[in-house]
């Protein structure tokens, strides 16, 4: 049999046949579905102390939703975005915060930029052997390449003592921005006939600097949007160990497997659309919506193409407004809140104004619609990738580098949850699944 005569649509629908489980087994057994009870509510799993959200409040002995919070080891995530006065880039210090548990002095945060500076260095001839090698339209498959060819480059790639896993992830939380845009490059070259250009990272500039400054052919950027993107870093930098990517990272590293595994694990997590690919979808949606609503300042307009969407009527017919509601948070999303200040600075001096009109309008209309159109248990606000998405276009980001812009920021949070790990778990994560299948005598082959 050639390669091109395999039907595999007739394996699938074996796989179908032998795979369907009656879905009322899981509330026979009372299965949490995605470790979430029926609610909503995670089952508790672990101890962590890297970060805490919060969503709702026991008032009176009853769960009451409330509007979000989210700190970064016990500092307010807004306060910490407010302290970033100036001229003075947040995703540097909020890292070391992370990382040790600390905010850094100005010596310590001085010593740290210079190690991440350092560490910004791949190994000789890697870009042109890993990374410009079958270059892909999709980024984090290539990002997952090059983490895991790092191993071969590493003497002491096994070692899981906190030293040297310390060092494998300063390494590349140094790197990946250099690997996510140099991923880019290659592609954009290769598959899109376009001119390449690699340049070099500046140990002079902060992690968003770098990346707009090795993205643009001119390497230009003006302060404001150095510092927008230095936010969204920060807000996205870190979210708890219950969701997807920290879960897989910590699950990995009960195993004992090295930190290159790891991460390409979590990145392998983060890349799924239900989890980091969601900023895409937004801007997708309000490509959409800017298409065929005619007049974005009338409201009822604006409000009947929505109730389209959630009909499944209109953009992808899903039945979801993109950005919109959130599974932990419920009154809001703090770092959207904190974020659409600078968002409307940065809309502001892009001249688009009248696009962040659109997006707040939405902000306000959606949650009453999709209240109205679904049995929700808890509030529906816009969550920070309802916004992320439109401050990466008006940064001229393109769309291949949405997500791996959120890896960015997220590989110190899985960095930090790693090291807690290693320190305070001794045991394999082992899940239990209960088995439902029938137990059969054997049949030998000619009977079959």
């Amino acid at each position: 049999m050639k390669k091109n005569e395999i039907h595999y649509d007739d394996y699938a629908n074996l796989c179908r046949e032998a795979d369907n489980i009656d879905l009322s087994l899981f509330e026979e057994y009372d299965v949490q579905r995605g470790l979430r009870d029926k609610n909503g509510n995670g089952v508790l799993t672990g101890l962590t102390n890297v970060s805490r959200i919060e969503s709702f409040k026991m008032v009176d002995g009853v769960k009451t939703p409330c509007d979000g919070k989210l700190w970064y080891r016990g500092y307010d995530c807004i306060e910490l975005v407010n302290g970033f006065k100036g001229k003075r880039y947040g995703f540097e210090e909020a890292a070391y915060l992370l990382l040790f548990g600390e905010l850094p002095t100005e010596e310590e945060l001085k010593n740290f930029r210079k190690v991440l500076a350092a560490e910004r260095t791949l190994p000789t001839n890697f870009t042109r052997d890993v990374i410009m090698k079958a270059p892909s339209s999709d980024i984090m498959n290539s990002m997952i390449r090059s983490v895991l060819t790092l191993a071969s480059y590493d003497k002491n790639c096994t070692d899981t003592s906190v030293e040297n896993v310390l060092r494998q992830c300063m390494g590349l939380i140094s790197n990946f921005p250099v690997m996510a845009v140099y991923a880019y490059h290659a592609y954009n070259h290769y598959e899109n006939d376009d001119s390449m250009y690699i340049h070099r990272p500046s140990k002079k500039l902060s992690t968003a600097e770098n990346i707009l400054m090795m993205l643009r052919p001119d390497k230009q950027y003006t302060e404001l949007e150095a510092k927008v993107l230095d936010i969204a870093l920060v807000l996205h930098m870190e979210h708890g160990g219950g969701n997807n990517s920290t879960f897989t990272t910590r699950v990995v590293t009960s195993s004992g497997s090295d930190t290159y595994s790891v991460i390409a694990a979590a990145l392998s997590s983060l890349k799924g659309p239900k989890h980091g690919g969601a900023n895409i979808k937004v801007v997708e949606m309000m490509r959409d919506i800017e298409a065929n609503v005619s007049n974005w300042e009338n409201e009822d307009e604006v409000r009947a193409y929505l109730q389209k969407i959630l009909n499944k009527e209109a953009f992808d017919k899903k039945g979801l407004i993109y950005g919109m509601g959130h599974a932990v948070y419920s009154l809001s999303d703090p770092r959207a809140q904190v974020f659409k200040g600078f968002v409307q600075q940065l809309a502001s001096a892009k001249g688009r104004d009248k696009d962040f009109a659109l997006y707040s309008t939405i902000e306000r209309l959606a949650p009453e619609l999709i209240a109205q159109k679904s049995r929700i248990y808890k509030g529906v606000s816009a969550n920070v990738d309802f916004y992320s998405g439109f401050v990466y276009s008006m940064l001229e980001i393109p769309l291949e580098l949405y997500t791996p812009i959120f890896a960015i920021a997220r590989i110190v949070g899985w960095s930090a949850h790693r090291i807690e790990e290693l320190l305070n778990m001794d045991k394999i994560i082992r899940p239990a699944y209960k088995s439902v299948m029938e137990v059969r005598d054997y049949i030998p082959m000619e009977e079959r």
